[in-house]
């Protein structure tokens, strides 16, 4: 879907447009970007998310299935309508606007390319769709193919399209119309491991180059880190943290954003150098702290025992069983309950000598240096 009646454009699809990594100028109106407040009930479900984003910047939409991501992204682009709150976009109030008023353009999950058009009918519809003539919109369309290295590619439909192929002209169709607001779901789901991480970097140095708001929404971590300068995490349709993918890799407030940046992670309460968990042991850490704090620490970080190690230099030390394991090349990663559940990793060979297996008793040890405590 693309959707927007916008200005008239020049048909250089460069024009205007900022060099890779470039923002845009300092003197643009306070009141460009977007400012939202999603509210949408949808049966028991109830959707309250507040999103802002100044002209440039890309956000991603993380949260586990069902949190309400693509409500989200239905709600801004007039897929779903608001039951409360408000939705501006540079000063304009599109809440009641209709989807195809709304300067918006979408890639879907699965590109949803017409199938009985070319590559080069499918970028030209939008620009048709606006009002353009069919010979601006195709010089258009070839103008954007070209951009995304697809020039040779104009008069393929999309069953003859790679995966990455028609990523592109997805993207390339969404950006025809010019859109103030780029929305993305799941733009590399669809993608073969290979094909992600060549695509993933084509399409964050496209993102740079956007002088609009860019939403993503995605399940994986890593393309959230590396296409966004800002995650919002929703659970249960609330924000639970939002912030750099830096600060949130740091400081995970949520169990759900610990496995996705790989981390243990507990609440409880800190005295001095120790957190004391809920209905949990006492977890040593360097940090002082009082208060109600987090501690964390990586799975990498726990080293496993089949007896009670003597003289360790190790202050946390916890008997546990082993519950699962899931071998990922020459590292193993064992889950763990009993005094504290968690996951460590460990070698092959490592796991082998132990003899690791569900079931088996383990004493897991971590270092207080190892360990990362804040407040909560």
């Amino acid at each position: 879907m693309t959707a927007g009646k916008l200005p008239e454009r020049s048909g250089d699809p460069t024009a205007g447009a900022a060099p890779a990594g470039a923002r845009p100028p300092a003197g643009r109106a306070p009141g460009d970007g977007l400012d939202a407040r999603l509210v949408v009930d949808r049966g028991s479900f109830r959707l309250d998310v507040r999103l802002r984003a100044a002209p440039g910047d890309v956000i991603a939409l993380l949260g586990p299935n069902g949190a309400g991501k693509s409500t989200a992204l239905r709600a801004l682009a007039g897929l779903a309508p608001l039951t409360d709150g408000h939705l501006r976009l540079d000063g304009r109030d599109l809440r009641d606007a209709p989807p195809e008023d709304r300067p918006v353009g979408v890639v879907f999950q699965d590109y949803l390319l017409f199938p009985h058009l070319t590559a080069l009918d499918n970028v030209a519809f939008g620009p048709r769709c606006r009002g353009a003539g069919k010979a601006e919109a195709r010089a258009l369309a070839a103008a954007w193919l070209d951009r995304m290295g697809l020039a040779g590619h104009a008069g393929a439909k999309p069953r003859r399209l790679s995966g990455g192929q028609a990523q592109r002209v997805a993207l390339a169709r969404a950006l025809a119309t010019r859109p103030r607001l780029l929305l993305l779901d799941e733009p590399l789901a669809a993608l073969d491991a290979r094909t992600r991480l060549e695509v993933r970097a084509e399409l964050r140095r496209h993102l740079a180059a956007f002088e609009a708001v860019a939403v993503l929404v995605t399940h994986d971590p890593l393309d959230a880190m590396v296409l966004a300068d800002r995650l919002v995490v929703v659970e249960e349709g609330r924000t639970v943290q939002e912030g750099t993918p830096s600060d949130i890799a740091r400081h995970p407030r949520s169990e759900y954003i610990a496995r996705l940046v790989g981390l243990n992670l507990y609440r409880g309460r800190a005295e001095g150098h120790t957190v004391r968990l809920a209905g949990g042991p006492a977890v040593a850490t360097d940090e002082q702290l009082t208060g109600a704090a987090f501690v964390a620490f990586p799975p990498s970080a726990v080293t496993l025992h089949a007896e009670r190690p003597g003289g360790s230099s190790a202050r946390n030390l916890w008997r546990c069983e082993v519950v699962g394991l899931e071998v990922h090349g020459d590292r193993v990663r064992a889950d763990l309950t009993g005094d504290l559940s968690l996951a460590a990793d460990l070698t092959t060979v490592a796991a082998a000598e132990l003899g690791l297996r569900p079931g088996a008793p383990v004493w897991a040890a971590v270092k207080a240096t190892q360990t990362h405590a804040y407040p909560a």
